[in-house]
């Protein structure tokens, strides 16, 4: 009773709003949230999203209010993928901004279904893709995106691929079916950037349960195109991966060149990842893992167990300012 009550209060958006603003405001702590941007507009070295708040979203969840009002999208499997684009409103742009005092957040202000596909909202550049792990809404999802690409301070649009999830504790086995079932359309979402002339990279930081829907459609992708799919995908970052180690290690061995571009970031203290291997059958999972036997698979590793202060330690990637450096320095040493 007492792990539950720890993993629900510990995945909660208001803990990660509450994180984000004790953050800002106390800079001798570690745990930097997004940045916060002046309403004058965006620094120099800001996110692209600070100065153009869309989000690219391509979902397999099924749309509620036809996609264009709130919740926007269930948890429900839609027969087939929406791409649309999401308007957000960065902190700080509110006539009543608490930014200043460190409290301010992104919020999702509306969602527009495009009626295409993934290669029709791509206009060029590079493309950082955000999928989501166990127990989120798709709004916390898409503003994990939001504040992940912020806070590495990407200079590119940004995706978040937002399978369907209940949001429930207890809903461990629909979650992980859920992502497995989406895998098919986020190989359609990275086949339409590899293939598109104008895009430049894909970058991927999944989290969690998503990783292993991740790691199945890069497997798939490298199936189709081979070696050639190197050059257009980037930084490849698992963080505190939900994944069997054995499964892992089968699928690493498959994916060629696009298997040394993964970054793990693991910790082994990890309180959700722990219980997810006693529901696994006692199995542990790459991101609870010790570092050496991860590395043996030819993967770079980051072990993050010092550099949280919290009981659950499995959100690092969007609470701790040293792991998004990680992030950060992935993406700028990706280059093919």
């Amino acid at each position: 009773m007492i792990v539950r009550h720890l993993l629900q209060h510990e995945t909660s958006a208001s803990r990660r709003t509450f994180l984000r603003g004790i953050a800002s405001s106390a800079s001798v702590l570690a745990l930097g949230g997004c940045t916060s941007m002046a309403a004058t507009g965006a620094r120099y070295d800001a996110s692209s999203l600070s100065a153009e708040p869309t989000l690219l979203v391509a979902t397999t969840r099924k749309p509620a209010n036809g996609g264009r009002a709130k919740p926007w999208f269930g948890p429900e499997r839609a027969s087939r993928m929406t791409v649309a684009r999401a308007k957000l409103v960065p902190p700080g742009e509110s006539r009543f901004s608490l930014a200043a005092a460190g409290l301010g957040d992104w919020r999702l202000d509306a969602v527009e279904p495009v009626g295409g596909e993934v290669s029709d909202v791509l206009v060029g550049g590079e493309v950082l893709i955000y999928v989501h792990g166990f127990k989120q809404t798709f709004e916390t999802a898409a503003l994990d995106a939001a504040h992940l690409a912020d806070g590495i301070r990407f200079r590119g649009q940004t995706m978040v691929f937002s399978w369907p999830s209940k949001a429930g504790l207890f809903d461990y086995a629909y979650d992980r079916d859920s992502a497995m079932w989406s895998r098919d359309d986020f190989e359609r979402v990275l086949n339409a950037v590899v293939t598109s002339p104008s895009a430049g990279r894909a970058h991927i930081v999944a989290h969690s349960m998503g990783t292993m829907l991740t790691l199945e459609s890069l497997r798939q992708l490298y199936a189709r195109h081979g070696d050639t799919v190197s050059d257009k995908i980037g930084a490849v970052v698992f963080a505190s991966p939900d994944i069997d180690m054995d499964v892992f290690s089968s699928s690493i061995t498959r994916m060629g060149p696009l298997g040394r571009k993964i970054t793990v970031v693991t910790a082994t203290n990890d309180r959700a990842l722990a219980l997810s291997g006693r529901l696994a059958g006692g199995m542990t999972r790459v991101g609870a893992a010790e570092k050496a036997t991860i590395e043996r698979l030819g993967v770079r590793v980051i072990d993050a167990s010092d550099a949280g202060w919290g009981v659950i330690n499995h959100d690092l990637f969007l609470s701790n300012a040293e792991v998004r450096k990680v992030i950060r320095r992935s993406i700028d040493t990706s280059a093919a």
